[in-house]
């Protein structure tokens, strides 16, 4: 029975034993475990027992090495300047450096919200010396890639005023940091001019800031980048808000009245000359129709002028052809009456002097005429006896001349060789 139970002690102390000597294996394992873990968009920087560095770049299980220090640094790293205050716990691959205070070339300043996001280097060698140099992201963070990022910034917001930041130069600033984060901080110089000032109406003494162009390349002059000698590249950078100080609101609200007033001004004056550009097509549009009515007018009357003239020409052609045609007409009566004549003198010729007999008759006649107006007796007797005829000288006479008339004419009137 002892032997049994001396048996059995044995045994669960000879358990304990080797429960205890395993965990103590396995914790001496854990602290001198030579293998170790990588995350995703990670990468961890390894320093082993020998002095030896280096960088784990893939995902997963690797071999580090007995007794070694590990540091993981995120893939790339954010610079967040949003909140006013800092906060330098690393979140989500960024930390929160606290808004950026910007001077602009009109000496007024704002405080500027944003991101600016940086991706480490993938060359071993660049991300020992980031390491050895900075040790923790934090560090890193604070002490180059925040000053860097405010460095860009202010050189950005020296190239313009505030006024011409607000006036649609936020794209040129955010084109000048980003170019600024990844060549290098310009190099810049300042010009003296005089500007009028519009709103106080009066010349104003401004220094004008202006980048430095290499006169051989006509390219930007730079500082030495403090992120590229580390291999350090920009994968995006974006301002989120510029808030102006006071009096540059102040400004900007008179500014905005004054061209809201200009732009009033400028519409009245346009409506205006607009009304009178109106009044002025009414009015020669009237002057147009009034013109075109009357030459419409004058060419009726031009046109019923020459018609006048038209049909007095074409009367007088009328008349003329009649004139001409009376002429004619004349003429040709004339020549007829002439051959007339000129048959009549030629029959008159013809019958043996015709008219000089028919002149002797005329004067024979006019003699026995005269001779008998001047007989003083009864041509018809005064008393008739008897149922016979009588007669007295007279009659006889009469009768005498009437038949020796008749004779004449007879025998006289016929033409030759008839």
């Amino acid at each position: 029975m002892d032997a049994t139970n001396s048996s059995n002690s044995f045994f669960n102390r000879k358990s304990i034993f080797a429960g205890a000597g395993l965990i103590l294996g396995l914790i001496l394992f854990l602290i001198i475990n030579p293998f170790s873990w990588n995350d995703a968009g990670n990468r961890t920087v390894v320093e082993r027992t020998t002095g030896e560095q280096i960088v784990q770049f893939a995902p997963g299980i690797f071999y580090a090495g007995f007794f070694a220090k590990e540091k993981e640094w995120p893939n790339q790293i954010s610079v967040t300047y949003q909140s006013e205050n800092a906060n330098l716990d690393l979140e989500d691959n960024g930390i929160e450096v606290g808004q950026i205070m910007i001077r602009f070339s009109d000496a007024t300043t704002a405080n500027v919200k944003g991101i600016t996001q940086f991706i480490l280097p993938s060359d071993e060698k660049e991300m020992i010396l980031i390491h050895n140099t900075h040790r923790t992201p934090q560090s890193l963070v604070v002490k180059r890639l925040a000053p860097y990022t405010k460095e860009c910034l202010q050189s950005s917001a020296q190239l313009m005023s505030s006024e011409k930041h607000y006036g649609g130069g936020r794209a040129q600033m955010a084109q000048d940091f980003m170019d600024q984060l990844k060549e290098g901080v310009y190099l810049l110089m300042t010009e003296e001019n005089l500007v009028y000032d519009s709103l106080e109406r009066e010349k104003k003494r401004v220094y004008q800031t202006e980048i430095q162009y290499d006169k051989k390349t006509n390219l930007p002059r730079r500082k030495t980048s403090s992120i590229k000698e580390y291999g350090i590249t920009v994968a995006d950078a974006a301002i989120t808000d510029v808030d102006y100080e006071d009096k540059v609101d102040q400004k900007l609200v008179k500014i905005i009245d004054a061209v809201t007033k200009s732009s009033i001004s400028k519409q009245e004056l346009m409506t205006a000359q607009q009304q009178t550009l109106t009044a002025k097509a009414k009015g020669e549009q009237a002057l147009v129709e009034i013109e075109y009515q009357q030459k419409q007018e004058q060419t009726k009357q031009v046109v019923e002028a020459e018609t006048k003239v038209k049909v007095a020409e074409q009367d007088k052609l009328q008349q003329k052809i009649a004139y001409e045609g009376a002429i004619l007409e004349a003429k040709k009566i004339k020549e007829l009456a002439d051959a007339q004549a000129y048959a009549r003198k030629m029959i008159m010729q013809a019958d043996g002097a015709l008219e000089m007999k028919l002149n002797a008759q005329v004067e024979v006649q006019k003699a026995w005429a005269e001779a008998f107006a001047k007989y003083t007796g009864a041509v018809v007797p005064q008393i008739q006896t008897g149922a016979g005829p009588t007669t007295n000288g007279a009659l006889s006479f009469m009768d005498i001349m009437t038949a020796k008339t008749a004779r004449d004419f007879a025998l006289d009137m016929k033409p030759r060789g008839n």
